[in-house]
């Protein structure tokens, strides 16, 4: 998963491979030093932590990297006052994963003054920016064909564009949406990977769940206990869904996951325990900020802009002082998830 939220970009590029090779932890955590007393953070430490945290994700919408920039966009997200530049920067991208993701950004953030640059998205060659650019437009009440949406949920070979149509309609929180979501439901599409599917079906009973259909949390549920290595990544999307619709009858089964060895004494890898972590605390549940720092000094970059994101869906003002520290990490998607991290716990 996305360091720093369920992104759009990844589904687009399809670059994402969160299941490791095996069951094991992904990178060894280095060791930690001993504990110390957290400094007190001051109001002044705490503004100059923020505009540190939006310049950092200011120049990251500069970098070469697509994924930096896409996701330097949504951190800003949490800055409100301060996100209209970036996205109007991420509406030209050469990048179609980038260009989604601004694309989305629009609407979530009701950016009224770029909806004139968001339309002509909506013909773009990508289906993924389409689906963005239409999401959009309706949000702000602009004139755009709804039906676009239908047609790539019920008949898009690919079932990430399936996916990606099903969360915008979930966003869009419209009950009429309830039956065509459904139909999609019954489609298995044989010539499609079976992983991908599953995906797909997750991300459509998240979309009916989001539409009142809260029978669909079985659905989601019963993705939480992987059998292969292969359907890792399912469980972590599982769990993100959980914390998104604010499933709290799960919450047993996400603590008995975190508790989880098995017969090789491994516990469930890196990705998937951060991932229950951030469900818990969307939920309320907010100690699960040691789960973050037992992963923050991971070899695997991934991994510790993973555990930023921890840090900041917990919500403490303790949790300042060690992505104050990820803040200056040497990769820059670590820095980003930082950066946002620092803007979800100041923003309150």
């Amino acid at each position: 998963m996305n360091a720093t939220s369920r992104s759009i970009f990844l589904a687009a590029s399809s670059i994402l491979a969160l299941a490791p090779a095996s069951c094991a932890t992904s990178g060894t955590a280095k060791p930690t030093s001993t504990p110390q007393e957290t400094p007190v953070v001051t109001a002044v430490s705490r503004s100059e932590m923020r505009e540190q945290a939006i310049e950092t994700l200011t120049q990251a919408v500069q970098s070469p990297t697509p994924q930096m920039r896409a996701n330097a966009m949504e951190g800003m997200l949490n800055a409100p006052s301060r996100v209209e530049s970036l996205v109007a920067l991420g509406l030209k991208d050469e990048n179609l994963g980038v260009r989604s993701v601004a694309a989305m950004c629009v609407g979530r953030a009701m950016l009224k003054n770029l909806g004139t640059a968001v339309a002509p998205l909506a013909a773009d060659e990508s289906a993924f920016v389409r689906l963005s650019a239409t999401y959009s437009m309706m949000r702000l009440g602009m004139p755009v064909d709804p039906h676009a949406i239908s047609q790539a949920l019920l008949n898009d070979p690919s079932p990430r564009v399936r996916a990606h149509a099903a969360y915008v309609l979930g966003e869009l929180k419209n009950p009429s949406a309830s039956g065509m979501l459904r139909q999609a439901l019954l489609d298995k599409m044989p010539l499609a990977s079976s992983e991908e599917v599953r995906l797909m079906q997750l991300q459509i009973a998240e979309a009916l769940v989001k539409l009142g259909d809260s029978a669909q949390v079985q659905t989601i549920r019963a993705a939480l206990y992987p059998s292969r290595p292969q359907e890792l990544e399912a469980a972590a999307l599982a769990v993100q869904i959980i914390g998104e619709v604010k499933d709290r009858g799960a919450i047993d089964q996400l603590i008995y996951l975190d508790a989880y060895v098995d017969e090789s004494g491994q516990r469930m890898p890196a990705e998937v325990r951060l991932a229950l972590a951030s469900a818990m605390a969307r939920m309320g549940m907010r100690e699960g900020a040691f789960i973050a720092q037992e992963f923050k000094d991971n070899d695997n970059p991934a991994i510790r802009a993973q555990a930023a994101s921890v840090y900041g869906e917990t919500g403490q003002s303790a949790n300042l002082q060690p992505l104050a520290v990820l803040l200056d990490d040497p990769e820059g998607n670590v820095r980003v998830a930082a950066a946002t991290a620092i803007l979800k716990i100041t923003s309150k």
